[in-house]
């Protein structure tokens, strides 16, 4: 044992080569979401939306991590990432990686994609592959829908460049003036208010098998491009290419010198809607080298910057597909069903009752609820709904990250604060892309008296908590929600979360200290059960982490299972290297970033890492350490990286019913027996992606939940 741990003390778990990089391993993620559309078993629509999903992805990392990278350059920051490189090095890689995948999407799509979507009768055609009557209907077209809105900008002596704002699909246009004999450069932005792409009335559909196809359309942008002569009339159109910008969209506050967090949110909003400065050109593949360097010119980018596109650009847009009526090709819909507690509750309106309500449901013992298995609209927004109307309830506290935008939520606490209620609502106005949303809401909540905080200076509060406090016969009783994802119910339909509902005392106690610290000038250190971010939580879980490395080298035995969006806290992955060491098993459930080396000899050997992407996003957050048979497991809003731990307002909260914690540790392990939709991560960063082996039985994480959700509600849908 002495031998073993001095050898392990002279290796340095602070060397680079033991840590994957952040952005490089977010990369490695984005490609599994491209497996998805690249698996044949996956069906064609769903195909289409997670090509959507890739794209996308890759949008907002350009718009925030690339332009955190290049501001890094700009400014000449030496700091090093944790695997050594400089913000130059990590930009060379991830163009090294991204081109290539990048291109396998476009070609894919253009190759496989467009052929499979045509033999399903779905005909995303060419503008030059239309007949005459055809291209007559869709001219008609353009001249009554989009020819009003367009605006054609020339670039001249005394028409400098125009502005190009972010993510906007243009298209760079090359004339001539046949009295001058000179050629002229033009930009038409496509109009984001019109569908991108425009559908033929099924009398002129293409024919499917003898019959109409179910959808026969052509891109906007093509449409465009085929009618420039009626915006550059007498001109000569020599020809046009599409092209697509992306900018810095990060907002940057300083709160200490902002005198009113809304205004100042509001006034960084609008820099973002002009954009900041570029950091991605998409364009056609076919545009000419010199008008190709022009655009990049004036953009202010270098050719690391520019991807060349074989094809269709803004493949986001291919998400609008998955409106076809076409369920053979699509996942079949899941309606979410009730935990089979709650039975009896069969319809959004049934009557309440004392005897026969939520509060009455919590009292006889915890609920937990799994998202989006279990219904969202008939547990936490029904809890939330009834404090609301209930006249025993005193005061409802709840913090919103992010909600919808037609919020129940937000109803739900204009309702109570109506009703003469105590209402707090902690705002977070820093979300990233939801902030405009937010402030709408936060000023709805204050305009109908209800009490609006925005958190504490420094800290996002991402933290998912509600307390209710009821007036119950000579008692005050308090009630708690403690979740892992957002009070959204449009997203609680698409991520996998947890929800629990309770009344335990020092639960209840432990909500109302942390909302004092949100709202007031508390300084709470310590909390009953809750561990709290960013006062004790990285503490207390690499305290447990080291907790089961410690049994180990006592000869006792170390388990750890923890399921996470992402893991980069070098703290927390130095614990798990050193349990690892001491003999402790891990297995992690990642299914994004993870920084961790696993199965290196000597290091992290005992540890495996996988990840599962499907039909529904990974949202959950549960913690179970074996702790010397005396297990603990945990559930609550935070990732172990470091912006969780130390720069945001998080709760995770014990899990004590012993029924819940079966639960629990059967979601844990339904996925790690996954053998469908997980991935392996190798110590060299690479994915493997697991597949049954000849004869075995399919195990599926998100089939398996919910056939689990309807045998034990009997069938009951909300």
């Amino acid at each position: 044992m002495t031998s073993t741990k001095s050898t392990n003390s002279a290796i340095n778990l602070s060397d680079p080569q033991y840590y994957f990089n952040r952005e490089l391993s977010w990369l490695e993620f984005n490609r599994r979401v491209l497996a998805e559309a690249l698996d044949e078993r996956t069906l064609l629509l769903e195909r289409l939306k997670f090509m959507a999903i890739f794209s996308s992805n890759l949008d907002e990392f350009f718009m925030v991590r690339i332009a955190a990278l290049k501001q890094q350059v700009e400014a000449g920051v030496s700091k090093l990432s944790a695997d050594g490189r400089t913000a130059q090095q990590q930009l060379e890689a991830i163009t090294k990686i991204l081109t290539p995948m990048f291109q396998e999407q476009h070609q894919h799509f253009e190759k496989v994609l467009k052929k499979s979507l045509t033999k399903s009768g779905i005909y995303l055609l060419n503008y030059v592959d239309l007949n005459q009557e055809q291209r007559t209907y869709i001219n008609s077209y353009f001249e009554d829908y989009i020819f009003p809105v367009l605006t054609p900008l020339a670039v001249d002596p005394s028409h400098p460049f125009p502005y190009i704002s972010n993510l906007s699909l243009n298209l760079a246009v090359v004339l001539k003036d046949p009295q001058i004999d000179e050629e002229l450069f033009a930009r038409v932005k496509v109009p984001k208010v019109l569908p991108r792409f425009v559908a033929l009335p099924e009398e002129l559909r293409q024919k499917y098998r003898g019959n109409p196809g179910v959808w026969t359309g052509v891109p906007i942008e093509q449409i465009v491009t085929h009618n420039l002569e009626y915006l550059f009339s007498g001109m000569n159109i020599l020809e046009s290419y599409a092209f697509r910008v992306t900018r810095n969209a990060d907002i940057s506050v300083e709160e200490d010198e902002a005198d009113d967090l809304l205004l100042a949110i509001e006034k960084e909003l609008q820099k973002r809607r002009i954009g900041g400065s570029a950091v991605r050109l998409e364009v056609e593949a076919s545009i000419p080298t010199e008008l190709r360097s022009m655009i990049i010119q004036e953009l202010s980018l270098e050719e690391n910057d520019v991807y060349d596109v074989d094809g269709l650009l803004s493949l986001g847009d291919l998400m609008s597909f998955l409106s076809l009526p076409l369920s053979n090709l699509k996942d079949k819909p899941w309606n979410s069903v009730l935990p089979h507690r709650l039975s009896w509750l069969k319809e959004e309106n049934d009557s309440m009752s004392e005897g026969n309500n939520f509060f009455n449901v919590i009292r006889n013992g915890d609920l937990l609820v799994h998202h989006p298995y279990h219904s969202f609209s008939n547990t936490v927004l029904r809890f939330v709904t009834e404090a609301a109307h209930d006249p025993n309830v005193l005061a409802i506290k709840m913090t919103l990250y992010r909600t919808s935008g037609d919020s129940p939520i937000i109803k739900a606490l204009i309702a109570a604060a109506q009703n003469d209620k105590q209402v707090v609502a902690l705002v977070e106005l820093k979300a990233r892309f939801d902030e405009e949303n937010n402030i709408l809401w936060a000023k709805k909540l204050e305009q109908s008296g209800v009490h609006v905080v925005y958190g504490v200076t420094g800290l996002k509060t991402h933290t998912k908590i509600t307390l209710v406090v009821r007036q119950e016969k000579e008692k005050i009783r308090r009630y708690v929600h403690i979740g892992t994802g957002n009070y959204n119910p449009k997203t609680a339909k698409l991520y996998t979360d947890l929800s629990l509902l309770s009344c335990r005392e020092d639960l209840g106690a432990d909500l109302t200290d942390l909302f004092n610290f949100l709202t007031g000038y508390s300084r709470q250190k310590s909390y009953r059960k809750l561990l709290v971010a960013p006062v004790n939580l990285r503490e207390r879980m690499v305290e447990m982490i080291n907790r089961e490395a410690e049994n180990c080298r006592q000869g006792k035995t170390g388990r750890i299972v923890a399921k996470m969006n992402s893991l980069v806290d070098q703290p927390v992955i130095k614990a798990l290297y050193e349990a690892s060491q001491a003999g402790v098993e891990i297995d992690l459930i990642i299914r994004g970033i993870c920084c961790l080396r696993p199965g290196l000899p000597k290091i992290s050997d005992k540890i495996r890492v996988i990840s599962i992407i499907g039909r529904f996003l990974e949202h959950s957050r549960i913690f179970y350490f074996h702790n010397d048979g005396q297990e603990e497991i945990y559930i609550g809003s935070a990732d172990w990286m470091t912006r969780n731990l130390s720069r945001r307002v998080e709760a995770v909260t014990p899990i004590e019913s012993p029924e819940i914690f079966r639960d629990l540790q059967e979601i844990l392990g339904v996925m790690l027996a996954d053998n469908r939709k997980a991935w392996e991560l190798q110590s060299d960063g690479s994915f493997r992606q697991r597949k049954p082996q000849k004869g075995e039985e399919v195990h599926s994480t998100h089939d398996i939940f919910m056939e689990m959700a309807q045998q034990s509600a009997g069938m009951a849908s909300n």
